[in-house]
Formats: C-alpha cells, structure tokens, sequence
C-alpha cells in the first residue's frame, strides 16, 4: 500500500470536481455547487492561475484532495495558504492521508517562507476538528466568517445596500 501526493495534471478537472461534489455531500451543502468542470480547468490551470489542487493518492487511485490558494497577511507581511478544501473519501479514511495532505502544504508554506496555513471548518464536524487540534490547529473561535453571495453581491457592487 502506497500514498503519493502530486498537484492536478491538466486533464484532471473532471476529477477536482467530483472530490468537490464527494465533500459537498459530505457537508450536506450538494445543492450549493455550481461550479463546472469547465470553471474548476480554467481556475487551475487557465493563463495565471490563483488556484491550486494536490491530489493524494492510495495504491494510484484517487483517494483526496487538497485545494488551495496563496493568501497574505498584512500582520506578518508575508504570503501563506488558505486551504479552501480538504478531503479524503470515507473509504480511505484512517490511512492518513488527510495528515500528508496537510504536511505537504505545510512543506510549501516553509519552503516559501510563508507566515500560515489557514482554513474553515464547519463546526458540527466534530471528527474534523479533532483531527486538526492534534495536529496543533488553533480554532479561531473570536472570529466569525463573513460572506456576501448572489444576489447581495450584485446589490452592493451596484451601491444598492
């Protein structure tokens, strides 16, 4: 049994989302997903891309996935990384592969002297958040997560809000 841990190949959308599609069952938010396999190719691999996916496989199968962008933090005036999804299927569970999905980004971070590696996690996810307190996660429990979505978007780039 064996575990590698490559970045997406170009031909590979396809598979980049059904992972997104496998998790989002997983949080319950299915309905949510509106991107195609179209907009997941030209996010990883169009001229200048700002999104990045390592794959993890487990004896050559797809087995999980990492996407990830560089963010900055003007505290520590250096880059890092907002780890947007991380997921492993339940059949590969336990094997630690998400922990090698995390060192891998980890290894990036240092490598490139940024300052974090950050992300969300839903709070009724309770395995999760297990999980990532014994890697030495802090949950950020004073900061709530704000978004503007469709159609409040539209209204406030309009000055309508």
């Amino acid at each position: 049994m064996s575990l590698t841990i490559r970045r997406a190949r170009p031909d590979e959308a396809g598979l980049v989302l059904s992972l997104v599609r496998e998790l989002a069952e997983y949080e319950k938010l299915l309905h949510e997903v509106e991107a195609t396999e179209a907009d997941i190719d030209v996010a990883l691999f169009g001229d200048n891309p700002r999104l990045f996916c390592e794959i993890a496989a487990w004896d050559n199968e797809p087995a999980g996935f990492a996407v990830w962008f560089i963010n900055f933090s003007t505290f520590s005036g250096r880059s890092g990384i907002y780890l947007e999804d991380l997921f492993v299927r339940p059949a590969q569970r336990g094997k630690g592969i998400g922990k090698a999905l995390l060192a891998d980004l980890a290894r990036q971070c240092v490598a490139n002297g940024w300052s974090r590696l950050q992300w969300s996690v839903l709070d009724w996810n309770t395995p999760s958040i297990e999980f990532y307190k014994s890697l030495g996660a802090v949950l950020m429990d004073e900061w709530t997560v704000c978004r503007i979505g469709r159609p409040a978007l539209a209204a406030l780039a309009q000055g309508s809000r």
